[in-house]
């Protein structure tokens, strides 16, 4: 009875599990993000007369399609992820060019970052930060021994990213460019790439980011507002000068939740780029070192079971989980920075927590994937445990058992 026991676990192969740290993280930053999204939306949208709770209605909606799309993604095998990865590029870069197309891209305070879907409107560069990291994971497998030795094995991601980089300028989106190109340095580095490749692969996209900055007066306002946005804190520097009134305000515990005044029309976008001042205010540093600490979690967990995937050869999704981690983490500090004047103010929303219909919907697919990447590899992780502990016959019968029906299965 006990060897029949032993031999029915066996045959029923190596489990899977997501990484239950993980998604304790992400569930808990999705529920704080609905919270301060009810608490920092109330006053704008009593001002355009639409309803106080209309966009914590919408932020839900979206946040259950995007739950719909984790479970899609967390059901999905990466495998079919990497065979299509070139297909999904393909796409990503349809994508960012239909936006400039009269009638299908839309035109917001003077960017072209939208499709009209007439009932409501996508900014594909949300997808494409997803397609971006599937492919450049595709790419580390496909050409391990040239991005490991080479310095032209650097070229054709960096290309890539560039191309991605030039699409998202003309639109123009500034803070997704330099998103991109930092999560493609930062996947190839962690691919095995040699540090002085990298260095003079990136250098004349850096400079070329620069050059850019330099020669677009909005844009040189807002690197130069964010030194010392008190020089002008009623024209250039007021976003900033509201955040930080508000982080100041808070002080340790926060003035309470839905007490916030600076969301009250001083805060410009409180309910998105400038939520994260709101949660300062109203929880004070408790509250900051809450949602940093599951940020952080997040981005620890991802990383750290992306490391075990490579070193057990689960290459294309440990560098899935690498990306997507990075990416997470990327975007988290810089919008948290540009809330704290650290960095020029961005357009980047903070993850998960933010109001924005693209950005929770594909973030929330792209959480998905990771949780899919932490599934496979705990799996194969199983796999290995099981084949260190059973002998070789064993395994052997095991291996049979999952490939080929026994014969009691087909008499039955």
């Amino acid at each position: 009875m006990i060897f029949d026991a032993t031999q029915a676990k066996r045959r029923q192969g190596p489990r899977g599990s997501f990484d239950l740290p993980l998604l304790v993280a992400l569930v808990g930053l999705a529920s704080i993000g609905l919270v301060m999204v009810a608490s920092s939306s109330i006053a704008v949208a009593t001002s355009q007369h639409v309803g106080a709770f209309y966009f914590l209605k919408r932020h839900m909606l979206y946040l259950s399609l995007g739950l719909v799309l984790a479970g899609m993604a967390m059901r999905t095998e990466m495998k079919l992820l990497e065979k299509y990865a070139f297909h999904l590029l393909m796409l990503a870069v349809v994508l960012l060019m239909l936006v400039f197309i009269p009638g299908i891209g839309m035109r917001i305070n003077g960017a072209r970052r939208w499709l009209n879907f007439l009932i409501t409107s996508f900014q594909p560069v949300e997808a494409v930060k997803l397609i971006l990291v599937v492919y450049i994971a595709s790419y580390l497998v496909r050409h391990r021994e040239s991005v490991e030795t080479t310095f032209w094995g650097l070229f054709r991601p960096i290309m890539v990213a560039g191309a991605f980089v030039v699409l998202l300028l003309l639109q123009p989106d500034f803070g997704s460019a330099t998103l991109m190109i930092a999560v493609t340095i930062g996947m190839i580095w962690l691919g095995g790439a040699r540090p002085v490749f990298l260095v003079l692969m990136g250098l004349p996209v850096v400079l070329l980011l620069g050059l850019v900055a330099k020669f677009e007066p909005y844009r040189m306002r807002r690197l130069t507002s964010f030194v010392d946005p008190w020089a002008d804190p009623f024209n250039d520097g007021f976003q900033l000068t509201q955040s930080l009134m508000a982080i100041g305000r808070g002080e340790w515990t926060g003035v309470g939740l839905g007490s916030s005044v600076l969301k009250l029309s001083y805060l410009p976008e409180a309910h998105t780029d400038f939520i994260f001042a709101v949660i300062s205010e109203e929880l004070g540093l408790a509250g900051i070192m809450l949602v940093i600490g599951l940020f952080a979690l997040a981005v620890g967990r991802g990383l750290y079971v992306g490391l075990k995937g490579v070193e057990i050869g689960q290459r294309f999704t440990g560098y899935v989980a690498f990306g997507v981690s990075l990416m997470l983490g990327m975007q988290t500090m810089v919008s948290i920075g540009v809330n704290l004047g650290a960095l020029p103010t961005k357009g980047l929303t903070l993850p998960l927590i933010s109001y924005g219909g693209s950005s929770i919907v594909l973030t929330c697919a792209m959480a998905g994937v990771l949780l899919r990447a932490t599934y496979e590899i705990n799996r194969a992780l199983d796999a290995r445990h099981m084949a260190t502990r059973m002998p070789a016959t064993a395994v052997a019968d095991a291996n049979k058992a999952v490939v080929e029906p026994s014969r009691e299965a087909v008499i039955a």
